[in-house]
């Protein structure tokens, strides 16, 4: 027995989340790959995620570890696993791994990415991936928002009815809003999510975005730790898994890809 490491991507518009559910709740992203896996290697394994997605939230960089007696080159198994999976997940890069090695528990931050088509008319192709909003929103009054939720909090007011978690305490390390013209990106990264957590963001943003909200008014839904006082829940759609981080790489990292005028704004 040992243990291996998976990256994923995939489309999660036709599945009930990434966690495995009886076949009558309707197909999951870990109820295809065990499947595929057993009709490969006749072999029964469980997925531990680095994050549970939910229905409609896609990834590009999900990471699951699993324990198999399968002897194939971790080399080979994209290839294998790919030619049997739904051309909307892929398996991108496998490896061998750390016996203890645990997708969730060991994952150092991660981060999430919400996608806003703020155009009039939305783009037909990507529908699937944005949440269009027509409104005209006021980008710098969402950044200002965003960076009050940076940093070592208490976000019970940003978790939907319905999580696990016992303790609400989450270290957001950046929240960002970058504009490239009428495409808005929400950033989020942090050491941990509450359920829904990221899309509750999402949608206060929009709040604020569209005058409903102020800032101050947000920071103070955060303070009070009232579900009630935070914004919408922001469509699934728009949300995807962007990166799980397991070494020591800091988590401004993912920013070199930004370019610096796109803070020049705010």
């Amino acid at each position: 027995m040992s243990r291996m490491a998976l990256v994923l991507a995939y489309d999660g518009t036709n599945y009930r989340g990434f966690q495995f559910q009886p076949p009558a709740y309707g197909p999951t992203v870990q109820g295809e790959i065990e499947r595929v896996w057993q009709k490969l290697f006749h072999e029964t394994v469980r997925l531990i995620p680095a994050g549970r997605t939910d229905a409609g939230v896609h990834a590009a960089g999900q990471v699951v570890s699993l324990n198999t007696e399968a002897s194939i080159p971790a080399c080979k198994l994209p290839k294998a696993l790919n030619s049997l999976l739904p051309r909307d997940i892929r398996v991108l890069r496998a490896e061998r791994a750390a016996a203890d090695f645990n997708a969730r528990r060991d994952a150092r931050w991660k981060r999430y990415d919400y996608f806003i088509d703020n155009a009039r008319i939305p783009d037909v192709f990507a529908r699937l991936y944005r949440l269009h909003e027509p409104a005209p929103l006021a980008a710098a009054e969402m950044q200002r928002a965003a960076v009050l939720f940076q940093g070592k909090r208490d976000f019970r007011a940003f978790a939907a009815a319905g999580g696990a978690a016992r303790c609400f305490i989450r270290t957001l390390y950046h929240c960002r809003v970058v504009v490239a013209g009428e495409l808005i990106q929400i950033i989020c990264v942090g050491d941990g999510f509450l359920y829904k957590m990221v899309r509750i963001i999402a949608g206060t943003l929009i709040s604020v975005g569209k005058g409903k909200m102020t800032p101050s008014a947000a920071a103070a839904a955060l303070a009070a730790g009232r579900r009630e006082g935070a914004g919408m829940t922001a469509l699934a759609r728009g949300l995807t898994l962007t990166h799980v981080e397991y070494g020591l790489q800091a988590p401004s990292a993912l920013f070199a890809d930004l370019a610096p005028n796109e803070w020049e704004k705010f």
